[in-house]
């Protein structure tokens, strides 16, 4: 295994940590010794493995990967928030996710975690005022890992969302720091309306399996949506809702439902 720098590891422990567990997977399974390098080993910094990986699951007959490299490099030299929220949603990953026993996995293996980058740097670049870019890396997205989020929503920080098959985010939507979903959650509209016309998902809330949450509403904090739940109205902080439409059937459960990832109602309802 490669040797630590102290100096390096105290700077920025996440990528030290993939880069060892990444020469740790060249010496335990040498046929992924290509992958390891080229991905991560080869890379002085995360966020230039990062837009490698970008260039490469994005390419396509119509867009080269030399072109998207280029443009997530200049996102994430001029955007350091995106590269430190990497970091935190691959942290997020390994503490929620019980199926993720290393940080390496995120960065090659879980779609629902390159999904979430590549949707960063699609913000980055509406942002930047380059909207018909912007679609595309969101056209791609979609294609490439079954996840379509708007390139001008808003996502914070400490990100998990666990296997990641048809995830749809809306225009206006707006995410807060440390949520976690599951697959099939659907952030979206009603119907035609202009504007802001999509969901407020606040700090520490738990989306379950197939939830809808549907329209300009919000949900408090450190809430939990049940599986399979269609929400159209607010939904109060620390509280739990289920059912068709979601009711509220009790308290939250937890300081942190994102973190602990409890979907049980316990016998709420």
């Amino acid at each position: 295994m490669a040797e630590t720098n102290p100096k390096i590891a105290a700077i920025d422990p996440v990528w030290n940590r993939i880069r060892e567990e990444a020469s740790e997977m060249v010496r335990t399974e040498p046929l992924l010794g290509g992958l390891a390098h080229s991905s991560l080993l080869h890379h002085p910094r995360m966020e230039r493995a990062l837009a490698y990986r970008f260039s490469l699951k994005l390419a396509s007959g119509e867009m080269s990967e030399q072109i998207l490299r280029e443009i997530a490099d200049e996102a994430y030299e001029s955007d350091p928030d995106l590269g430190q929220a990497a970091r935190a949603d691959v942290t997020a990953v390994y503490d929620r996710d019980p199926a993720c026993l290393r940080f390496i996995q995120p960065m090659l293996f879980f779609k629902g975690y390159q999904a979430i980058q590549a949707y960063r740097v699609g913000h980055w670049l509406w942002q930047q005022g380059r909207k018909d870019f912007a679609y595309f890396v969101q056209m791609r997205v979609s294609e490439v890992f079954g996840v379509d989020i708007h390139p001008n929503a808003r996502i914070g920080r400490g990100i998990m969302i666990d296997h990641a098959h048809s995830i749809v985010i809306g225009e206006t939507a707006v995410v807060g720091d440390n949520v976690s979903m599951l697959h099939s959650v659907t952030l979206g509209g009603t119907g035609k309306e202009d504007g802001d016309r999509h969901p407020k998902i606040g700090n520490g809330v738990m989306i379950g399996a197939g939830a809808k949450v549907l329209g300009n509403i919000s949900v408090g904090y450190c809430s939990r949506i049940a599986a399979g739940s269609v929400v159209l109205q607010d939904v109060p902080h620390n509280t739990t809702v289920a059912g068709v439409p979601a009711r509220v059937v009790g308290e939250a459960g937890c300081s942190q439902p994102s973190i602990t990832m409890d979907q049980l109602l316990s016998g709420e309802i």
